[in-house]
């Protein structure tokens, strides 16, 4: 973060304690020397207080106007001659400290609002997808502190959907996808951060959730994230494809938990996502496919979810047909899995690391073996005799 000014250290009450000291050293009774304070001193106290709180309204309106000075600065890189003095110079550093530090104060609900409320959303969401010569470090920046606003706060998420960020956002993740034109376009660094975004917006927020369910591109977005392979496209089926980074297949697949897991959930939203929900099961669950623990882990918990819910009536019965036509393989791989983790060398941290993704995989194949064989596209049920042996 940045400092305003040297006199503005947050060391300054230690210097107002100095002071104070200096005219009680405890030797003797301070009424014995009592004086009224002098104007000098009364504004040297007055200067400290002021200095030494800083107030996070007016600050935040310091660096908006900052910020659009550099960004200004930044966009206009063609400067008529004798204007660029005038110009109050940013750097790229500068503006990306800036940022830090409006994200920091702006994780608070409150200032989440007053940010809001200064035209804060509407300049953030145009700095990140704006074309032009604004830096990508600006733009990541931009989308961080966007997440952090709209988090579990309804009027910033409510306020993001009126503005039409949605559309924007996803745009934004495809511009810097892999194209026919541009094969250089991923950035997986950006991609990352939209989808943070979008799914910060979006989680909580029924209405949110909704439309999003509505959008293709949004669906599309969400493919390309998890690494889905286009076998639903044949012009581009057999087309090689770059696995996607870690983190955004984390951020992708914890997006589509959400959603599929959400307290309004409908049968419809659940089929809607019937592609995913297999990919999950025939994918990210399985160790072949998904090198990352963590990723592993959130699919086993979110079909375990999923399968839970298919024996509440009013819920999504949708999500135990779709899981239970994938028993077989599922099971397959946990056995294996299972066999393997047990495997390990007692009290090693590979062991120990491992025990999260075990039990995961233990109360998925609990709740497996209760799935109607009534179903449809069930033939072969997960049964006793293979739950009693990977519990054992």
């Amino acid at each position: 973060m940045t400092s305003n000014s040297n006199n503005n250290s947050p060391f300054a009450w230690l210097g107002l304690l100095k002071w104070s000291l200096a005219y009680s050293d405890g030797t003797r009774p301070t009424s014995e020397e009592f004086k009224p304070m002098s104007n000098e001193d009364m504004e040297f106290l007055e200067k400290v207080m002021k200095e030494g709180i800083i107030d996070e309204g007016e600050r935040m309106k310091e660096i908006l106007r900052s910020l659009t000075e550099g960004v200004e600065s930044v966009m206009n890189a063609s400067v008529v001659e004798g204007e660029e003095e005038k110009r109050k110079e940013i750097s790229e550093d500068d503006m990306f400290d800036l940022f830090q530090e409006l994200r920091d104060i702006v994780e608070q609900i409150d200032y989440a609002r007053a940010f809001m409320a200064m035209g804060g959303i509407t300049f953030l969401l145009g700095c990140a997808t704006t074309e032009g010569n604004i830096p990508k470090s600006i733009r990541k920046a931009s989308l961080s502190v966007l997440a952090t606003m709209c988090q579990n706060n309804p009027p910033v998420q409510l306020n993001l959907l009126e503005v039409g960020h949605m559309p924007q956002l996803i745009q934004m993740f495809f511009d810097y996808s892999q194209t026919d034109e541009n094969a250089d376009a991923v950035d997986d660094s950006v991609r990352e951060k939209v989808v943070q975004t979008l799914s910060a917006s979006i989680r909580g927020h029924s209405m949110a959730e909704q439309i999003f369910c509505q959008n293709e591109h949004g669906k599309t977005m969400l493919r390309i994230g998890l690494g889905m392979p286009h076998a639903s496209n044949p012009a581009t089926a057999d087309r090689p494809w770059a696995k996607p980074s870690v983190q955004l297949r984390k951020r992708s697949l914890f997006l589509l938990k959400a959603l599929l897991t959400a307290d309004e959930v409908t049968s419809e939203r659940i089929m809607q996502y019937e592609s995913f929900v297999s990919f999950v099961c025939t994918h990210e669950i399985n160790p072949e496919w998904e090198e990352e623990a963590e990723i592993r882990e959130m699919g086993l918990e979110m079909l375990t979810e999923l399968i839970a819910r298919h024996h509440v009536p009013v819920n999504v019965p949708a999500a135990g047909t779709i899981i239970a036509q994938h028993k077989n393989s599922i099971a397959s791989v946990g056995v294996k899995r299972i066999e393997e983790i047990k495997c390990l060398e007692e009290s090693s941290e590979e062991r120990e690391y491992a025990m999260v993704e075990l039990e995961a995989w233990e109360q998925l194949m609990v709740t497996l073996s209760k799935i109607d064989d009534t179903l449809p596209n069930c033939s072969v049920c997960v049964g006793d005799d293979i739950t009693s042996s990977v519990l054992d």
